[in-house]
Formats: C-alpha cells, sequence, structure tokens
C-alpha cells in the first residue's frame, strides 16, 4: 500500500525537506502506516521563518478590513474543503468522521470568522492629554512572526487556535504541527495558500528538533505552544534566551466535584462525556471525581454504567497506551478498577472507559495527567475539603461543580483555583469566551477577544502642539 505524502508550505508552496528526510504517521486504529511527511530541520525553519517575515512586512500594513475580508474567505475555503480535512485527522488521530466533522470542525471554522470580525474593534483605551501641550494615543500593533507548536489531540483545531487569531491581528505565522499527526496541518495551509498571500502562513513537518529550532529562532517575536508541561519548560527557556514572549496552555488535571444534593444521573452523565471524550486525551477531560460522602456508592454506580455504554476510540500511539496502561499497573493495592481498565481485545491502541476508586490525593494517578480514558474518584466529607482536594494538584485549567445549592456554587466559582469552571456542566467552551489556565497549565489565553489581545503589543504615541 503506497503512503499519502505530503510536504511542508513556505511561502505558499508545498515542498519536501532539504534533508529529504521523512516520519510516517500510523493509522490508531489499525497501527500501520498511511502517511510520510518532512522531517525538517534547522534549515527548513529558517526558510519558514523568512518567508512569514517577507510576508509581514506588507500583511501588517493591511486594514482591519481587509484582514477580515480574507479570514472570512478562509473559512469558506476550509468548509469547502470538510471532506479531504476529515479524511486527513480520521487517519492521523483515529476519532471518527462524524466527530470531526459535527463537534469539531464547526466551531473552528466560527472561530476564523470570529476573529475575523473582532480585529476590527482591537483598541487603546484611552486618549487625550495628561501633560500641558502633548496628546497621548494608545496604538494596538501587531507582533511579527509568530510560531504555533501544536499537539496531536485536536491537529487541526489547535493549528487554527494558533494562526487565525495571530494573521487577524497582523502577524504571519510558523506552524510546527505535531510529528505524530501532520497531515491535516498540511492540508489546511494548501488551502489558505489559494485565499492568504504566500508566507503568511507556513507549515514546516518534523519531531522536536524542529520544534526547538523554531522557538529559538531569532526572528520570532512570539512563540505559541500548546502541549505538555515539559514541552512548555522547553520552549519557555529557549525564547528566554533572547527575551521573546512566550503562550503556553499545557494541560490540566480537572476536578468534576460533586456536592450530596446533585442530580447525580446528570452528573454522571456529563461528567462521562467530559471524561471520555476524545478518548480521555482533551486537557479538559474530567478526569477526577470528587464526590461528597452520602452520594459516593451511587456516583460510583452511576459511573460504571455510563463507562459500559460509552464506546471510546484509540489512542494516538502505542506509547500513549502504554503510558496510561502503566499507571493503572502501578495502582496501590487499595484501588480497584470497578470499569474497563484492560486493552481491549482488537487491532489499534483502544483502551475501554475505565473508573477507579479507592485512591488516595497523594497518589500517581491522581497527581498525574494520565491524558486516556480513565477517571479516578475521590471522597469528601465537607466543601473545605472537596476544595482542597480539587485545588491540590500543580494544574489549574478547567473544573466542575454539581450541585442544586446556588450558594454553594458560587462558593466553588469563587475558591476553585482554575481558569474556567462551571456549574452542573464540565468544560463548556465558547469561542466569545477565553480559555487558558494557572499554574503549570501555563499562561495566556486562547479564543475570544482576550486571544487575538495575546498576539498584539501596545505601543504610547505622544505628539507636543
Amino acid at each position: 500500500m503506497s503512503l499519502t505524502s505530503v510536504g511542508n508550505v513556505i511561502g505558499g508552496r508545498s515542498g519536501p525537506a532539504r534533508s529529504s528526510r521523512t516520519l510516517v504517521s500510523l493509522d490508531p486504529t489499525t497501527g500501520e502506516a498511511w502517511a510520510e511527511a518532512p522531517d525538517s530541520d534547522a534549515a527548513d525553519v529558517a526558510d519558514a521563518v523568512e518567508s512569514a517575515a517577507t510576508a509581514w512586512s506588507s500583511w501588517r500594513r493591511t486594514l482591519p478590513r481587509e484582514r477580515m475580508d480574507a479570514m472570512l474567505e478562509a473559512a469558506a475555503a476550509l468548509a469547502g474543503a470538510a471532506g479531504e480535512l476529515a479524511a486527513a485527522e480520521v487517519a492521523d488521530t483515529g476519532k471518527t468522521r462524524a466527530a470531526f466533522l459535527e463537534d469539531e470542525l464547526p466551531p473552528t471554522l466560527d472561530l476564523v470568522r470570529f476573529v475575523a470580525g473582532a480585529a476590527r474593534l482591537l483598541e487603546g483605551r484611552s486618549a487625550g492629554e495628561y501633560e500641558e501641550g502633548i496628546t497621548s494615543a494608545v496604538r494596538r500593533e501587531p507582533l511579527g512572526v509568530c510560531a504555533g507548536i501544536t499537539p496531536w489531540n485536536y491537529p487541526l483545531m489547535m493549528a487554527v487556535w494558533k494562526w487565525a487569531p495571530a494573521v487577524a491581528a497582523g502577524n504571519t505565522v510558523v506552524l510546527k504541527p505535531s510529528e505524530l499527526t501532520p497531515v491535516s496541518t498540511v492540508l489546511m495551509a494548501e488551502v489558505l495558500a489559494g485565499v492568504l498571500p504566500p508566507g503568511v502562513v507556513n507549515v514546516v513537518c518534523g519531531g522536536p528538533a524542529a520544534g526547538a529550532s523554531l522557538a529559538a529562532h531569532p526572528d520570532v517575536a512570539q512563540v505559541s505552544l500548546t502541549g505538555s508541561v515539559r514541552a512548555g519548560r522547553a520552549v519557555a527557556t529557549a525564547a528566554a534566551h533572547r527575551l521573546a514572549r512566550t503562550h503556553l496552555e499545557l494541560g490540566g488535571n480537572a476536578p468534576a466535584v460533586v456536592l450530596a444534593d446533585a442530580d447525580l444521573a446528570a452528573a454522571a452523565e456529563g461528567i462521562a462525556a467530559g471524561a471520555y471524550l476524545n478518548a480521555g486525551q482533551d486537557c479538559t477531560a474530567a478526569s477526577r471525581v470528587l464526590v461528597a460522602r452520602p452520594a459516593a456508592a451511587r456516583l460510583v454506580e452511576l459511573l460504571c454504567e455510563q463507562a459500559a455504554q460509552t464506546e471510546v476510540g484509540p489512542l494516538v500511539s502505542e506509547g500513549a497506551l502504554d503510558r496510561v496502561l502503566g499507571l493503572l499497573d502501578r495502582l496501590p493495592n487499595r484501588a480497584a478498577v470497578v470499569a474497563g481498565g484492560k486493552r481491549a481485545d482488537r487491532t489499534g491502541w483502544f483502551l475501554p472507559a475505565t473508573v477507579v476508586v479507592g485512591v488516595e490525593h497523594d497518589d500517581e494517578i491522581v497527581q498525574a495527567e494520565v491524558f486516556g480514558p480513565v477517571v479516578t474518584v475521590q471522597v469528601f466529607d465537607d466543601e473545605d475539603e472537596a476544595l482542597r482536594m480539587a485545588n491540590g494538584v500543580p494544574y489549574g485549567l478547567t473544573a466542575s461543580v454539581w450541585t442544586r445549592d446556588q450558594a454553594a456554587a458560587q462558593r466553588f466559582l469563587r475558591d476553585l483555583d482554575f481558569g474556567a469552571v462551571s456549574v452542573n456542566a464540565h468544560a463548556p467552551m465558547a469561542n466569545e469566551m477565553p480559555h487558558g489556565g494557572f499554574g503549570v497549565s501555563g499562561y495566556g489565553k486562547d479564543l475570544a477577544v482576550y486571544g487575538l489581545e495575546d498576539y498584539t503589543r501596545l505601543k504610547h504615541v505622544a505628539q507636543a502642539w
């Protein structure tokens, strides 16, 4: 079987890496190779950055309405390529075609449209005279060449989260997709090359070395990464040597706090949906269930029922599956797997929806970001204990609380130390609302006007009369 072959997209043109080396993409449902992409090095990165820098000299001068028109055309072009993009995303990640086309692509395209219009509303907060005879104002300007390093769990969506706000704000972009899932990002860039000027959006494929070269390149004004804490520290270190800006979204370990008065059936259904989406490979996954003691036994029953009826897709790689199985293998003797927990007896990297009870707060599986279809259940006796347990991990991306008590809901909304907190729903998202965390979940915001502003700088300009 011949492999699908894609290239880097630099200056609007596709081509191989200078070294001619390639990396193979594996289909998670079969474990078999299906595509190959360039294994780029520093020379390829330099070419892409040079292309983006050249494009920026003119793109930065475009009017917001001109950028809006181009981006709306880009959204339409991507919508027209939905079938091709879906085929690549399905083969690279193992998710279903329906999940991509119905759940992921619509909000992804909507973000392009949102930032296209929002770019026309960016402004400084004040203008006037603050010293006698001098008028001051604030200019909001693009940064320059922005690098986007994207993960494998939502390849196309995360690529759009990087380039769309940056380009809308007047920047140009070099993307480096995960070496596990590069194909849909390349196809997206090829579509954009028919709409945007050459060099506005570039893609270099490759492994960690390509990402490191991009983060360290002296002409990159900002590096935006969605990935692991380890990758975030590496990017921040590389950028720190030249004092470049960074924007880091580094995952989560979300608690779902269930109070005794909650609608337990609704809580179990909502938590399962949040936990097992995309095989649990989601930074917002509801991986830690904290339940009041009077409701614990019934909630565990309901969670096991949800697990039994939930069809979970494959993890992205053999290594990803082995990592999750390792966490389960190292459970302490007091813990018990009451649903799932064993590799599925089929081709591919599948693990059924899993529920683990009997864990304690300091256990590895509680403190780690599992990034698989696993929920752990812990029991608490009062709100203060629940809050300590919920906040007692290094991550701070998202959390949920399930209760009918509005006063209790407000206390948890105030005191949960996470970038997004929801009541009786887990991690709802909208392009109008910011996404980003605290602690080792990183800093900077994606989505909303706040995400757009992260790709700009402020300048005080003054003129004496």
